[in-house]
């Protein structure tokens, strides 16, 4: 989540350095077959059971110096669309990725203290309805003007330059997973940050130039 605005002055961010780890590497070979990449996690349908014994996760290091924890392929085309916006003057940093079920509980109970009911029901999945479980999910801040923005209202205020983002996101394999308008269906208010990985650049620009949501692109194809 977003709270703050954090003056950045390294240049690893502008340079783009970003580095995963976490897997030995027969494991980062072999394949991701038993992932579900069109998975569906919403206020309706909870995470399987057995997703983490068959999610593979690894870590990526960012050019923030922090550590997150995303699906290997994700991950990899994460790095694809970062380094693909950094050449267009972009400069994306991971914010929120992979939670736990515990996590996602911390996450909720601090923003019901923080920001009340009705507030954290609009943007906190309910624990074990959050998309970050799947590692598939990953929330961005930007970097601008060596400046980080991660708070929920300034992002929203970068419409230009997230116009810029979501137009690159279906050539990496993402979408936009809570667009405007579909408040409705997804369940969550619009968040111009959280992108979500459907491994298939076909399926993802089908969904993005339809403007539908995951929820309406499986209806569509059942």
């Amino acid at each position: 989540m977003k709270n703050s605005i954090r003056t950045f002055i390294t240049a690893a961010a502008v340079s783009g350095l970003v580095f995963m780890t976490g897997c030995k590497e027969e494991e980062m070979n072999k394949e991701s077959s038993k992932t579900d990449y069109m998975v569906l996690v919403n206020k309706q349908s909870k995470l399987p059971e057995d997703w983490e014994d068959r999610i593979e996760l690894v870590d990526v290091y960012t050019g923030l110096d922090e550590t997150y924890q995303v699906e290997k392929k994700a991950a990899e085309a994460y790095q694809k669309l970062r380094a693909a916006l950094a050449e267009d003057h972009i400069i994306i940093e991971l914010d929120s990725t992979y939670r736990t079920v515990e996590k996602q509980q911390e996450i909720w109970d601090e923003f019901m203290e923080e920001y009340g009911e009705e507030y954290t029901k609009k943007y906190v999945a309910v624990p074990g309805t959050s998309e970050h479980h799947t590692g598939l999910a990953i929330d961005v801040k930007l970097v601008k003007d060596g400046v980080i923005i991660d708070d929920n209202d300034d992002m929203t205020t970068e419409k230009e330059l997230f116009d810029r983002i979501h137009a690159r996101l279906a050539e990496f394999g993402f979408i936009l997973r809570y667009p405007v308008g579909k408040e409705a269906i997804t369940g969550y208010g619009s968040e111009v940050w959280h992108f979500r990985y459907v491994d298939d650049p076909k399926i993802a620009k089908e969904i993005m130039d339809q403007g539908l949501t995951l929820e309406e692109y499986l209806q569509k194809n059942s």
